[in-house]
């Protein structure tokens, strides 16, 4: 696996750059050698933010950390990707057991030994929650939002009558995810 470095706000540093490559190989087994990751170091406050990004079959697999640590932050990224890898592997081989023959090649394609993927389900709901969704626009949807404390709401648009929901962004402001 090859790594492309991307430093904002930091310095990367020979023996910085040996140290995330020798955390990231725990996850090289997983990928042809030909792949390449994408590692995004910065630094914002007290917090260091390591940014992973590996595209693969036409997918990205992700993990993003913030960490007072840089190495800590290193290390939960890690863990990300290896739980995303597994996991989708698990998918894959539930598709190819299905007789989808198409996914196959992906499948075979990832390293990932068949203990690994022990027989747990992917997903575990834990609970469900029924709810009436009222009618509002979505400036009301967030006040009903921030009211409950979550980080999103859904609603039916007053206007469209479509089901909508406004959700809390990382920096702060809100967005909507409106279907069409």
């Amino acid at each position: 696996m090859r790594y492309n470095f991307v430093g904002k706000n930091i310095e990367i540093g020979d023996r910085t750059r040996e140290k995330v490559e020798a955390k990231l190989a725990r996850i090289e087994k997983f990928f042809p050698e030909e792949t390449v990751a994408t590692v995004t170091l910065s630094s914002e406050k007290l917090d260091k933010n390591v940014e992973v990004t590996i595209p693969y079959h036409k997918r990205m697999i992700r993990a993003e950390v913030s960490d007072p640590d840089m190495m800590a932050a290193v290390d939960g990224a890690v863990d990300i990707l290896e739980n995303q890898i597994i996991r989708y592997k698990k998918r894959l081989r539930t598709k190819v057991r299905q007789s989808a023959e198409s996914y196959r090649a992906e499948y075979e394609s990832l390293r990932i030994k068949e203990e690994e993927l022990n027989e747990e389900p992917l997903y575990k709901i834990e609970r469900v929650k029924h709810f009436e969704v009222k009618p509002m626009d979505a400036e009301e949807a967030v006040m009903e939002m921030e009211l409950i404390g979550h980080s999103f709401f859904v609603f039916r648009d007053a206007e469209t009558e479509n089901i909508n929901v406004v959700y809390k962004r990382k920096n702060g402001s809100y967005g909507l995810i409106d279907p069409e």
